[in-house]
């Protein structure tokens, strides 16, 4: 059983969520590639690019998302529908070991899911991923099995997870962070295929070790497991909203 937080913790937790839960913090974080659209179709093609990429040090995940707006002309869905991906050199590096081939596989999944649902949140809906206990596991399931589909039955690990059983999802949540949350601070809020409530922790290495330093988590894997016990305890003190202390376990230990 998951015990509750001292109530010191908790007011840790809830004083640096609202310091870093503002407006000034979208300018150096890779939600501002997706804010920069109006269209949901582009928000959500350039949310999870830009998930994707989101390992190393945030100045070149910035930077790399805006390679990848201008590789798209600045209209990830048009680009995307009109298969302009396919011109590229497969070769061509985006972002560490990210490269165009990946980029490629991950745009001719999305062609075909906008092109038979309209949207990812469509596709989410008609999965009915909501009803599942974990939904963002159940829909990269579902999003791998079109990938797979439209590249020749190959699966590519940085663009989904493989590993459903262990992985814990952390880019795929956070653009589901994105995606769902709906304060109008930060995260955008357009979709309506999953509840907040449902959300689950983005566990990268910092926010494991800020959760394991506060009491809150004594796994030491950084896996699906740790993930559910955190977001199980989170929930605790938000079961509408438990995602929201994603900004305070990514705010202890980060300066004004």
């Amino acid at each position: 059983m998951t015990a509750m937080p001292d109530k010191d913790i908790i007011e840790l937790l809830d004083s640096e969520a609202r310091r870093i839960n503002r407006p000034e913090f979208i300018a150096n974080d890779p939600v501002q590639f997706p804010r920069r659209f109006s269209d949901q179709r582009d928000i959500e093609i350039m949310a999870f690019l830009a998930a994707i990429i989101a390992w190393g040090k945030r100045t070149m995940i910035c930077r790399d998302a805006e390679k990848m707006i201008s590789l798209m002309g600045e209209e990830p869905f048009k680009y995307t529908m009109e298969q302009g991906y396919e011109d590229l050199d497969p070769n061509l590096n985006i972002h560490r070991t990210f490269f165009a081939r990946d980029f490629q596989h991950f745009l001719r999944g999305m062609r075909r899911i906008m092109q038979d649902y309209g949207s990812l949140d469509a596709f989410a809906s008609a999965m009915k991923v909501a009803d599942h206990a974990a939904p963002a596991w159940c829909l990269v399931e579902e999003m791998q099995k079109v990938m797979m589909q439209e590249n020749g039955g190959a699966a590519d690990s940085r663009c989904l997870p493989v590993n459903l059983k262990q992985s814990a999802l952390k880019r795929v949540n956070m653009a589901l962070r994105w995606l769902v949350r709906d304060d109008g601070i930060v995260d955008m809020g357009i979709w309506k295929s999953i509840p907040k409530s449902k959300l689950y922790i983005p566990l990268d290495v910092h926010v494991g070790n800020t959760a394991r330093n506060l009491g809150l988590l004594d796994r030491k894997a950084n896996d699906r497991k740790s993930v559910e016990i955190l977001t199980d305890t989170l929930r605790m003190l938000r079961p509408e909203d438990p995602v929201y202390y994603d900004y305070a376990l990514f705010g202890i230990g980060v300066g004004e």
